[in-house]
């Protein structure tokens, strides 16, 4: 496995892993919102433009989320 292989699956590894746990805490959001831009990184990366595209697109409805989840009060 090369270096971009492996940055990759680390991306889609901590989106699945922070999306599975989100509900527990509003900063999982932000750090989905995170691997999302790692993802979309690596999708540029490695030539997938379109994958690429589509988790920055993730990465900012994440953040917008993540806003809204602080403003609300708990």
């Amino acid at each position: 496995m090369d270096a971009l292989t492996l940055f990759g699956l680390f991306a889609v590894t901590a989106m699945l892993v922070c999306y599975a746990l989100e509900a527990r805490s509003p900063w999982l959001i932000l750090a989905f919102a995170a691997a999302c831009a790692l993802g979309s990184v690596y999708g540029f990366l490695q030539g997938a433009w379109p994958f690429g595209v589509v988790e920055a697109i993730w990465a900012g409805v994440a953040l917008r989320r993540w806003i809204r989840a602080c403003q609300s009060p708990a």
